[in-house]
């Protein structure tokens, strides 16, 4: 059952588009996603997750374990930053050990769309409300990483506030995205609902592998980059998702019985930002440097979850 989980998920389209994308760069061929449509891609997906969340919680009861998977979610975006900022400050400058803490305590917003496909395949379902979550925990990441820097790095007067760092968290186009689509998707009646569910829906998954396609081409991109960056950064690049991703998947079982919901906190935990973190870094800590926590996030980190982190984490739940 392991073993035919994992072939699943490497055998999906979704996953193959992805690695089609790489090899199109290997090969040195033109293939490449336009970027207005690649956005217009991002936007789409982000809008159907955030819709159909809000249709779930629509349909969910409020209830202390919904309280209760939320508020550890955040704890781990505050706690994953903290404990990788130390380990990474004993090979890198405080400015990049903050930088990459914050984009692996924040959360992949592609990562989890990939997740949503994947427990569909599974016919796993999953609560509404990680959709929220899955927004809050971008802001905590990125403070606490920019904390960090302040008080170990050298002061800056230059620095940008911390209330216009919250703001750029939670004006981010893609948390503004689903956050939006999360309370439209939550106002809206069955038949209105309904009346888009082509588009919300049915679309979704060729959209998907679309996107992974340009994903890959991106990554195959930076992949060589990376590479030159040394050891240490690779390795943490993979270790560090499975201990968070892995963790996760067991604890979690403490604050939900839901499989899907255990399954997403893990993803959540194990994936890394190359979206929001990237952006709020370059307001607020432009010393750190682009080319080791966006290579580390997008070639590696995301690669590696999508192909043996989710079948991974999903054993270690139906253990």
């Amino acid at each position: 059952m392991n073993l035919n989980l994992l072939l699943d998920n490497l055998t999906s389209p979704a996953l193959l588009f992805f690695v089609m994308g790489i090899l199109a760069v290997q090969l040195k061929s033109d293939l490449e996603i336009p970027k207005s449509s690649s956005k217009f891609i991002s936007l789409y997906l982000l809008f159907s997750i955030g819709f159909n969340g809000g249709r779930e919680l629509s349909h969910s009861h409020f209830s202390m374990e919904m309280i209760w998977t939320v508020l550890f979610g955040v704890i781990s975006s505050i706690a994953i930053p903290v404990y990788t900022f130390f380990l990474l400050k004993k090979k890198l400058s405080i400015e990049n050990s903050g930088a990459i803490a914050a984009a692996y305590g924040s959360i992949s917003a592609v990562t989890f769309v990939t997740a949503v496909s994947f427990l569909e395949i599974q016919q796993i379902s999953y609560g509404g409300h990680m959709v929220a979550l899955m927004a809050l925990m971008e802001a905590p990441a990125i403070i606490v990483g920019v904390t960090l820097i302040s008080l170990y790095g050298k002061k800056d007067e230059n620095s940008p506030k911390f209330s216009n760092l919250i703001g750029h968290s939670f004006t981010n186009g893609s948390v503004l995205m689903i956050l939006g689509s999360l309370i439209i998707g939550l106002l809206a009646s069955e038949s209105q609902a309904q009346g888009i569910a082509p588009f919300t829906t049915d679309i979704f998954k060729g959209f998907l592998a679309i996107f992974l396609l340009d994903m890959g081409i991106i990554s195959g991109r930076k992949l060589a980059d990376f590479i030159r960056s040394g050891w240490f950064t690779s390795l943490f690049a993979v270790v560090i998702p499975v201990i968070n991703g892995c963790t996760v998947a067991w604890i979690s079982k403490l604050v939900t019985g839901s499989t899907g919901d255990r399954f997403m906190l893990a993803i959540l935990a194990a994936s890394a930002s190359y979206i929001a973190v990237p952006a709020a870094m370059k307001m607020a800590v432009p010393k750190a440097n682009p080319g080791l926590y966006l290579p580390m996030a997008l070639a590696v980190t995301f690669p590696f979850n999508i192909t043996f982190g989710m079948p991974l984490y999903m054993m270690i739940i139906m253990a």
